[in-house]
């Protein structure tokens, strides 16, 4: 990345971090110390504004605490305010040189106007006025004046949107999926959070166990490398059935969950634990007598052994675990394996059952040219409709937008990222009048996607740090991203999990349905078994078909016991040119949820080896 293009991202983040130059003019509103002004109408009061009294001008005037504006006149409400008016429609500046000022600007020009006094206020009413497009240069009200930097600290940028893509691939017709609509969004949120809590009633009632950690969402991402049906999230179309990913995660949470021991004692209550529950289980199922004899006779072992040895180490009573999940183990499957299968078909059901209820779009693979070009943003055949509106309000750091009472939430560095995004990659909306409707689709679209507990998810979407990305593009060439999302992509260009939401923030759509002929390409794919291997198989039809130079950087984890069929695949095949091993806690990921979460927190070391591979 070059210091002048560094600089000036550093400084596009930096703007939206800054305040309104009113602010610093006038300071936090004070309170008159003879009188009390009026109060406002409740319109104004809900929309940010209170009247204040100015000791310097002996006079009331009106603070908005949203947008730190000041007006002396009583303001109107859609006039001024970002929530009454999010793109700034209604706003009237004077005719000239404001006409192509920003929002920021028109509220510095405003606090200029005050210090000279009312009369300078009322020449200037009385100009004509016209209203501000959005497409007028800087004339988005989210976007602070790129002179105004009082009170900005240094800002991280985790971006490079200047880095021009080197892929190749052939040229497509637009696809055929249904542009985002924050209605049917709303509904497809409501339909997974709720299969997400029939899939925890189900573990609960059947099994006696809370789901394991990221299972729903591992098999969301499994379903949807076999789907062939039409909705973008919900699973409905798949064989087999039963997902191979949520039985196996389930499976090894029975009797009990195991988790990681630090203690002694821990270690000799966990053993405990399991031998009751494994016992517990086979008296409780129709189990043959064989199963019954073996699980009940190696329990009681267990359990007279515990009460005899008191003096065990921590590794006596793990090896006991272990040789106790031998010889259980097996038996304890055969009786549980009806009921887990159970859970996974009527998952399955209801997703299917739940799919028809949300609108669904034609996702029928479009014939592709034998016209080569530079590989370019996804573009949707379907017009997009007339979008409801979202409100957008700023909490000191963070942009919040509302549709329905259901917010969503992100940082103004990334809420600025998306808006240079958008602007690089939407072709149909140059006056922004459906940016706020589609970046509240793509935020809840992630946010329902990876659910709503603490951290949940965040592990399934890390990036890797920028100096690594530096490094991949200064070395390789690197300039796209197989698995990535307009919240997290170090380039202007990537494959994402979602066609309709992201295309308009230079998403190609699912990396499966992406075939390029040349370029260097970085993966780093969600820690799915199952699509990690559906990646090594798309790498090596899409190495043996093209004969330009095409390569691609993958970072996994390395998992060996036992090896993933990924891992092993790619370690076997004639393609690899090179491979190297990064020790647990010697490199660190950015959190999959940077776009919310504290500057301090946007990296963490992972405790997992890394294995980094290199096929060409």
């Amino acid at each position: 990345m070059s210091n002048e293009s560094q600089a000036s991202l550093k400084g596009e983040a930096a703007m939206v971090h800054s305040p309104s130059a009113s602010a610093a003019s006038h300071g936090p509103p004070l309170s008159p110390s003879t009188a009390k002004p009026p109060e406002l109408p409740d319109e104004l009061i809900q929309a940010g504004w209170s009247k204040c009294w100015s000791r310097r001008e002996n006079r009331p005037y009106y603070f908005n605490r949203f947008t730190n504006q000041s007006l002396w006149e009583v303001p109107v409400l859609g006039q001024h305010d970002v929530i009454s008016d999010p793109l700034g429609l209604n706003a009237a500046p004077a005719e000239g040189a404001d006409g192509n000022l920003g929002n920021g600007q028109r509220k510095r020009r405003s606090s200029e106007e005050q210090v000279a006094g009312p009369n300078s206020l009322k020449r200037a009413k009385a100009e004509p006025t016209t209203p501000i497009s959005p497409s007028t240069p800087g004339a988005k009200p989210w976007s602070a004046p790129p002179d105004d930097k009082q009170g900005a600290g240094v800002v991280a940028v985790y971006w490079d949107l200047d880095i021009q893509t080197n892929a190749v691939i052939r040229e497509h017709p637009p696809a055929k999926h249904l542009p985002p609509h924050p209605e049917i969004e709303l509904q497809r949120a409501q339909l997974v959070t709720k299969l997400r809590q029939h899939y925890h009633e189900l573990c609960h009632q059947r099994e006696g166990i809370d789901p394991p950690r990221e299972s729903f969402n591992r098999w969301l991402l499994e379903r949807k490398v076999l789907d062939k049906g039409l909705d973008p999230m919900l699973p409905s179309d798949c064989e087999p059935v039963i997902s191979p990913s949520m039985f196996r995660e389930v499976m090894n949470d029975i009797p009990i969950r195991l988790s990681r021991i630090k203690y002694k004692e821990e270690a000799r209550k966990l053993l405990f634990k399991y031998a009751e529950a494994a016992k517990k289980m086979i008296d409780s199922r129709n189990a043959s007598p064989e199963s019954r004899k073996v699980v009940k006779w190696n329990a009681e072992d267990t359990m007279s052994w515990l009460r005899r040895d008191h003096s065990a180490s921590k590794e006596d009573y793990m090896d006991r675990l272990e040789h106790l999940r031998q010889q259980c183990g097996p038996h304890v499957t055969a009786v549980a394996k009806d009921s887990v299968e159970g859970i996974c078909s009527k998952i399955y059901q209801l997703s299917s059952e739940y799919c028809r209820h949300a609108s669904s779009s034609s996702s029928s693979p479009s014939p592709s040219s034998s016209r080569l070009v530079y590989c370019y943003p996804l573009r949707l055949a379907r017009p997009s409709p007339p979008l409801p509106r979202v409100e957008l309000h700023f909490e000191n750091d963070v942009a919040c937008l509302r549709f329905r009472g259901e917010m969503v939430k992100v940082n103004r560095g990334h809420f600025s990222k998306l808006e240079l995004l958008y602007r690089y990659s939407c072709i149909d909306d140059s006056r922004f009048e459906k940016f706020l409707s589609r970046v509240w689709c793509l935020l809840k679209r992630y946010q329902v996607m990876f659910g709503s507990s603490a951290n949940e998810g965040t592990g399934l979407q890390g990036a890797l740090p920028v100096s690594v990305f530096e490094a991949l593009n200064r070395q390789f060439g690197v300039s796209f991203e197989c698995f990535a999302s307009p919240l997290n992509c170090y380039y202007k260009q990537f494959c994402s999990a979602f066609p309709d939401t992201d295309c308009y923030f230079g998403s190609r759509g699912p990396f499966l349905s992406f075939c390029p002929v040349s370029g260097s390409f970085e993966a780093n794919p969600p820690f799915c078994e199952e699509l990690m291997d559906a990646m090594v198989t798309h790498f090596e039809d899409l190495l043996e078909q093209s004969s330009e130079p095409l390569s691609f950087i993958v970072f996994i984890p390395e998992w060996r016991d036992p090896v993933t069929p990924a891992l092993g695949r790619m370690e076997g095949s004639r393609f690899l040119r090179h491979q190297m091993s990064v020790p647990a806690y010697e490199h660190e990921y950015r959190s999959g949820s940077q776009h919310i979460c504290k500057r301090m927190r946007q990296a963490s070391p992972s405790g997992l080896p890394r294995r980094s591979g290199w096929l060409n």
